[in-house]
């Protein structure tokens, strides 16, 4: 008879011993913010301990440079913990992704302490450029997923979230052409590109107050012209569309196309559109697998809030969640920060972000126990999600 308890011990054990070294781990990738597809010495830092542990690694997984694939078992469940570990612009590591790649990393050394390598297939999935590339959606489409059973991460945010709602999200740049002409002499001569845009903008502006609770629509002009006399003959700039639901994803994406194609036709100036691949599809979270991992971090002592919430932001975990049994917890590390911001940068450093990432690691090795041990919680995880339940 298997013993779920002692595993799970084993689970446990496996990340303390790890802990100085994770968060060894965490410091160093905190101190080296690296951007989207980027993140060599991250990639390499994680693959080096990886292989320490006894795991076979893929370099260049699904030929993105700064991707891997780590593997280790030969059992009949394969559970896949996803790493994170790309920086924003300008302010390091303001999401947390030290945390998230080393919570992914103990989880898989707690998970192989617990178990034989007959017990379980276990992969450990370096996404590089969640931030605004979409690495996971990349690796999606060309089979990095392929066989995969279950999916685990978890996010740091202010409090401990089991099952956040995501957004789904497209980015969309804009490009308006005119005609140049000097503002003072001859300004019947040009055709201004940025009234194009402003009017656009101001056109989604209005749309805002009209569009459902569970959707967001922002965006930032790049190019406004070169110079105050010069009639600016061209304009530019990158809008996100982002909605719960992707039917309604869709509804708004040809919205704001409209108001793109009024601010030309208003302006007499023409406009080319470019939607973004590898769109950001809505978290779609596997219930049966939330309430295993909240059982097994509350266990911990981890506390969770049940507030409703619209929406987390957006993330490509949400596109993997469209194509298997996933869950996106986030996890509370010790402050009020919130995310993309300095303080939550300088927050991930601290001694409570770490002990929260340690803690986070022993509750998703936890779960894979209860996947790998459990078949009736691998079958009920399945089974909602093969009948398309599950929670945004």
């Amino acid at each position: 008879m298997i013993d779920t308890d002692a595993a799970k011990q084993r689970a446990r054990e496996g990340v303390t011993a790890a802990a100085d070294k994770l968060i060894e781990v965490s410091r160093q990738i905190h101190s080296n913010p690296e951007l989207a597809m980027e993140e060599r010495q991250a990639a390499a830092l994680l693959i080096d301990r990886l292989e320490e542990h006894g795991f076979q690694v893929e370099r260049g997984a699904s030929g993105l440079e700064t991707a891997f694939l780590a593997s280790w078992g030969e059992g009949p469940v394969v559970i896949a913990y996803l790493c994170e570990y790309d920086a924003l612009p300008g302010i390091g590591h303001a999401c947390g992704h030290n945390l998230i790649a080393t919570a992914g990393l103990g989880a898989a050394y707690g998970l192989k302490a617990a178990l034989s390598p007959s017990q379980v297939r276990l992969l450990v999935v370096g996404t590089p450029a969640e931030e605004n590339i979409g690495g996971k959606a990349i690796m999606l489409e060309r089979g990095a997923f392929e066989g995969v059973d279950v999916a685990l991460m978890a996010h740091p945010s202010p409090v401990d979230v089991d099952m956040p709602p995501m957004y789904g999200v497209q980015e969309v740049d804009v490009v308006y052409t005119g005609q140049s002409a000097h503002a003072s002499f001859a300004p019947e001569m040009g055709v201004n590109a940025l009234d194009g845009l402003v009017l656009a903008y101001q056109g989604i502006a209005q749309l805002r107050q009209h569009i459902r609770r569970d959707a967001r629509i922002h965006g930032i002009i790049t190019d406004g012209g070169s110079a105050p006399n010069v009639v600016p003959d061209r304009a530019a700039g990158t809008f996100y569309v982002r909605a719960l639901r992707p039917a309604y994803l869709e509804e708004l994406k040809g919205r704001v196309e409209r108001c793109f194609e009024a601010g030309a036709a208003a302006s007499g100036a023409t406009v080319e559109i470019d939607w973004k691949p590898w769109p950001y599809a809505p978290m779609r979270n596997n219930t049966s697998l939330a309430a295993a991992y909240r059982a097994n971090a509350e266990s911990l002592g981890r506390t969770f809030i049940d507030v409703r919430l619209d929406s987390t932001g957006s993330s490509d975990m949400g596109n993997v969640s469209q194509a298997l049994p996933s869950i996106h917890p986030m996890f509370g590390i010790g402050a009020m920060a919130f995310n993309h911001t300095p303080a939550f940068t300088e927050v991930c450093a601290t001694d409570a972000a770490h002990a929260a990432m340690v803690q986070v690691a022993q509750a998703l090795a936890m779960t894979g126990v209860d996947v790998a041990l459990e078949p009736d919680l691998l079958q009920r995880a399945k089974e909602e999600f093969a009948s398309g339940r599950g929670s945004p």
